[in-house]
């Protein structure tokens, strides 16, 4: 899975108009824009990377000409002392970037890193980590690529991408059947219907009017 760059660049754009402004009160002070410098990303602890060319992409937005060379990938494990990326450029551009970079990976690796130990417990066998739509308002699509990289698997992205029926969908409707009777003459042929299961009776009538997908919540 590769994220869209124009999409990913709208959030990174978002997050250094709210760190920036429209100056940065110290180094703009205080660098010349001459200055050169080399830094680099150490892994402080364990982990599962996540990020690495969001992070990458923020500097080169700033300054194209930095140069980063990242010694691992999105989704390999990393042990804390690992020197995850090496930069070089302006010294100005990098005291820019570093928060928000850095804001975006630890993010994301935290992500990864939660979703690979979950991942890790359900190993051989037939379950799967999956997420849901509880996420940070504009991050969706780089906290469910986390979960993607870290061994997890998405759930719905939006609420076009299924019709999931919720206990307040099903109350307000009047029943699981006559709800997904609706759906069905109502919405495409390929929208899969989605019950959300309050009880095994639920589950048993779910069945019974060809849900595609049962999920077992508040039960």
């Amino acid at each position: 899975m590769k994220l869209p760059q124009f999409y990913v660049d709208d959030i990174i754009k978002t997050a250094l108009r709210e760190d920036i402004n429209y100056i940065d009160s110290t180094t703009d002070l205080l660098i010349s824009e001459g200055d050169i410098s080399e830094a680099y990303y150490l892994a402080k602890d364990a982990g599962v990377l996540a990020g690495a060319d969001v992070a990458a992409r923020v500097f080169n937005l700033l300054d194209e000409d930095i140069e980063i060379r990242f010694h691992f990938k999105d989704g390999d494990r990393v042990n804390k002392g690992d020197i995850l990326a090496d930069f070089k450029g302006s010294t100005a551009a990098m005291l820019k970037a570093e928060r928000t970079a850095l804001n975006l990976i630890q993010h994301m690796s935290g992500i990864a890193t939660y979703t690979r130990r979950c991942a890790d417990l359900i190993e051989g066998t037939k379950a799967s980590v999956t997420d849901t739509r509880k996420t940070l308002p504009g991050l969706r699509a780089l906290q469910k690529y986390s979960v993607f990289v870290g061994g997890g698997r998405n759930h719905r992205y939006n609420l076009t991408d299924a019709a999931m029926l919720k206990d307040n969908h099903i109350d307000a409707y009047g029943g699981i059947t006559p709800a997904v009777k609706a759906l069905r003459e109502k919405a495409g042929h390929m929208l899969q219907i989605e019950v959300e299961a309050r009880s095994l009776e639920d589950v048993k009538e779910a069945l019974d009017c060809g849900t595609n997908v049962i999920m077992l919540d508040n039960m």
